[in-house]
């Protein structure tokens, strides 16, 4: 169970990450690609299903979106109501400023109630003033801490220009997150910078280290690879020359992801950080789709030979 294993830090857990269908969509067509969804997620051995709350974050910079902003339906709801076949756990994303706090209470009630798990996230722009601030947040889930587990996001490209992630993540594992899910990861070195300040500022404290779990995804497209920078995704110079070289930026991205999970894993194992890893599947694309599918399977073999994943 995806709780035991937060619960007793266990590597080698395993996460499938979408979005839910756009606002406009007609309930019948939302019925389909739920089905469609779910006859993809059947057969996946994975621990948990993510669903993540899609927000305009046009206001975070100046920069224009690459793709128009189309909402989303919310999260929660779609899982509750049409995902509820798939007898795992589900992690709904929600940015708690923008509600109250009684508000967040009865859907942390309600969410709990379902067997699903919340992740907080910040506000969509930075002068964008929270109803309920994130600490607030976590002491309502408390009521719940026994039988859940409240996870946040780990951010390894605000590392690289803050140098305070580390922080970040003591200050939230001390409101009682257990574990991390990180922004994709383009870039490993930064990735492993976090880890590195994190297991050292662990060991000075004498604090036992939470799960990290590494997000990974395909890219389509350069114009896909234009929205993931857009979105604070850091791609490395070098590799961006590559996937703009390549005859097929989709395998490249795959066969790159493929690498930076075994590098992972690796560095990981070496330095004692309960991790896993978080398959996003948020294109439309019939290729991407198949692809985050393979990187699943892949990466949950890679875990079982290494002994890592039962």
């Amino acid at each position: 169970m995806f709780l035991n294993r937060i619960k007793s830090k266990e590597s080698g857990i395993l996460l499938y990450g979408i979005t839910p269908p756009k606002i406009q969509v007609e309930a019948q067509r939302v019925i389909e690609i739920a089905e469609k969804t779910l006859a993809r997620l059947y057969d996946l051995d994975i621990d948990a299903l993510v669903v993540y709350d899609v927000q305009d974050e046009s206001a975070r910079t100046t920069e224009e979106r690459p793709f128009p902003f189309l909402s989303a339906h919310d999260p929660f709801e779609f899982a509750k109501d049409h995902l509820h076949s798939l007898e795992i756990p589900k992690i709904i994303y929600r940015p708690a400023g923008k509600f109250t706090q009684d508000e967040l209470s009865i859907w942390i009630d309600d969410l709990v109630s379902h067997g699903f798990f919340p992740v907080f996230v910040g506000v969509p722009a930075p002068d964008f003033v929270p109803i309920t601030s994130l600490p607030e947040a976590y002491a309502i889930w408390r009521n719940h801490q026994e039988n859940s587990a409240v996870g946040a996001v780990m951010i390894p490209e605000r590392h690289a220009v803050l140098n305070d992630e580390d922080q970040r993540i003591l200050d939230k594992m001390s409101s009682g997150v257990s574990y991390f899910i990180s922004q994709c990861v383009f870039n490993v070195d930064y990735a492993k910078r976090v880890i590195d300040d994190l297991t050292k500022t662990c060991t000075e404290k004498n604090i036992e280290l939470p799960t990290i779990i590494f997000t990974l995804t395909a890219c389509g497209s350069i114009k896909t690879l234009h929205f993931m920078e857009w979105l604070g995704i850091h791609i490395p110079e070098e590799l961006k020359a590559e996937f703009r070289a390549s005859e097929n930026i989709l395998e490249k991205s795959v066969d790159v992801c493929i690498t930076i999970a075994e590098e992972l894993i690796n560095y990981c194992s070496a330095k004692g950080v309960p991790f896993g890893f978080n398959i996003e599947s948020v294109a439309i694309r019939k290729d991407e789709i198949e692809a985050s599918i393979f990187m699943t399977n892949k990466i949950g073999e890679m875990l079982k030979e290494r002994g890592i994943r039962k």
